[in-house]
């Protein structure tokens, strides 16, 4: 399911889902961006079996030079009303 949701965020950049997925999420996908501002074959290949191709490569060569500077907190949770069907806090997870 997490891996899933780190596909979605790499792909689209912004995601709605219940706060604690987001939560859960955050620290997942700010490792894998640390590991894509190496950019060695060792890091591709981690990011490869953990993400796939497409999104490894998205994230190597868009997302992480974007943060290169920056030394955390490449993710930003905001909070939104909670969900009518059952009452789940809902929150939006994005690329700061």
């Amino acid at each position: 399911m997490l891996k899933g949701l780190a596909l979605s965020l790499v792909i689209y950049g912004k995601i709605k889902t219940s706060e604690a997925k987001a939560k859960e999420l955050r620290p997942i996908v700010e490792k894998l961006i640390t590991k894509g501002k190496s950019a060695t074959l060792a890091s591709r290949r981690l990011l490869t079996s953990r993400l796939n191709e497409t999104s490894s490569k998205k994230i190597i060569e868009t997302i992480s030079p974007k943060y290169k500077n920056r030394a955390g907190g490449y993710t930003r949770i905001v909070k939104l009303p909670r969900r009518k069907s059952d009452g789940s806090p809902m929150a939006i997870i994005e690329f700061v």
